[in-house]
């Protein structure tokens, strides 16, 4: 790449050792995090000055080596962008299925921002708000569980959840994998066999609001995710994403303990 040290890469990359792992470099990149890039590398989606590499142990030097994935050239240092999803229920959260089931990446405007990969997932009967970003850095701020960033829901429930229950929830429940932590919840309404409750956790296992409703007695029928740190779902309709403005990109940032 001949024009790299004419447009200030030297100072944007200053403190990194070169060469680097291609993992690594993709992820710094923002391309996907450090295990999605491996499987991008892998899958032999990726090439380095226009050879396909498969091999993780491959090193590149930003300043000499082009690197491309998809056919995209990767540029390190430019701008990353956050979308958000209202994802509707039926669709995998991936961004490739190989048994040909519809994943997010079949909604997501993927060819407009190469390297777009969710944070975190949702089930695939789960709707409600995700997160998808270009840079590696901040999906993996945000998951990190000690920044505490908090996933908001609204679950609805087999049978009308007692006060009692509520608060076996905000101190803890024993699951499989341990004491969950404390929980805010409320419930926010009520019908003659079930209700919606709005439940507040700062973790991220596996079917987590499913099995804590579950532990206290109450099976979810449906849920939905309203927020993810400082961003709402809002008025976003199902299936529907949007690009986050500078203020609310700048607040992911800050909640995932970036600058």
């Amino acid at each position: 790449m001949s024009d790299i040290r004419d447009i200030g890469w030297e100072e944007r990359i200053e403190g990194h050792a070169f060469p680097m792992r291609l993992q690594k470099y993709l992820a710094r990149a923002g391309v996907a995090s450090r295990r999605g890039s491996e499987s991008l590398i892998t899958a032999g989606r990726v090439e380095v000055n226009g050879i396909v590499v498969t091999e993780l142990g491959s090193k590149v030097d930003p300043l000499e080596d082009e690197v491309a994935v998809d056919g995209v050239v990767v540029v390190w240092g430019s701008s990353h962008v956050v979308l958000a999803l209202n994802k509707p229920s039926g669709i995998i959260t991936t961004m490739k299925d190989y048994r040909g089931r519809r994943c997010v990446a079949d909604i997501m405007p993927c060819d407009e921002y190469p390297g777009l990969y969710p944070i975190g997932r949702l089930d695939k009967d789960t709707t409600g708000l995700l997160l998808f970003t270009t840079d590696g850095e901040l999906g993996n701020g945000l998951l990190h569980p000690s920044h505490h960033v908090t996933k908001v829901y609204h679950a609805t429930v087999t049978g009308i959840m007692t006060e009692a229950e509520a608060q076996q929830l905000r101190e803890g429940v024993l699951l499989e994998d341990g004491m969950t932590a404390p929980a805010e919840i409320s419930v926010i309404s009520k019908s003659r066999n079930r209700c919606v409750v709005e439940l507040a956790i700062h973790e991220g296992r596996k079917h987590q609001v499913k099995r804590m409703c579950k532990a206290v007695g109450h099976p979810v029928e449906h849920l939905d995710r309203v927020s993810f740190g400082p961003i709402e779902t809002g008025s976003l309709k199902q299936g529907v994403w949007r690009k986050l403005d500078d203020e609310e990109t700048a607040a992911l940032y800050r909640a995932a303990g970036l600058a």
